[in-house]
């Protein structure tokens, strides 16, 4: 076990102030929301305060951890020693292509497309066959295979209003 400089006790510290904050801004947006309960007894409210204070107690835990000797048993790095730029322009492009076609194309088709367009990038990043035709298929027809039950659950079940391909509610 090895003590960490000042250096990286001050950058950890960051580390949890700004998970800290972060636990406090979402607080602050979840004051805004009405908190009339539901069906289930829970109102709109419930998940975001869950999820402030979640974030809020992680950033004080990780404070005390980097204040009180720096985070231990920190094994060594892994991975290559620069970042893989083509990658990360796949998963981006993902990304970006779902922002833009989500209201064109709908939830479907844009999550499968950015799920296949990640997972590319991916795959590329841990040096595996990528862009083959096969492959590209198996990619999409997987983000298909996740996204349309989601779809579903969130329109079908929960009235959750989320863009489609058609009006029916199904595509």
């Amino acid at each position: 076990m090895t003590t960490p400089t000042p250096q990286a006790v001050r950058l950890q510290t960051l580390v949890g102030a700004g998970i800290l904050l972060i636990g406090l801004a979402l607080a602050g947006g979840a004051i805004s929301i009405p908190s009339a309960a539901g069906y289930g007894g829970i109102g709109p409210n419930f998940l975001p305060w869950l999820v402030a204070g979640v974030l809020a107690l992680c950033g004080v835990m990780i404070i005390r951890e980097a204040r009180t000797g720096g985070f231990r048993n920190m094994a060594e790095p892994s991975g290559a020693p620069q970042g893989d730029w083509v990658a990360f322009a796949w998963v981006s492009a993902g990304l970006l292509a779902n922002a833009a076609l989500i209201t064109t194309i709908g939830f479907i088709l844009s999550c499968a497309l950015c799920y296949m367009l990640a997972v590319q990038g991916l795959r590329r990043a841990a040096g595996q066959d990528a862009g083959r035709p096969r492959t590209l298929l198996i990619d999409l027809g997987t983000g298909l295979a996740i996204s349309a039950p989601v779809f579903w659950a969130f329109t079908q079940f929960l009235a959750i209003n989320l863009p489609g391909l058609t009006s029916t509610g199904w595509i």
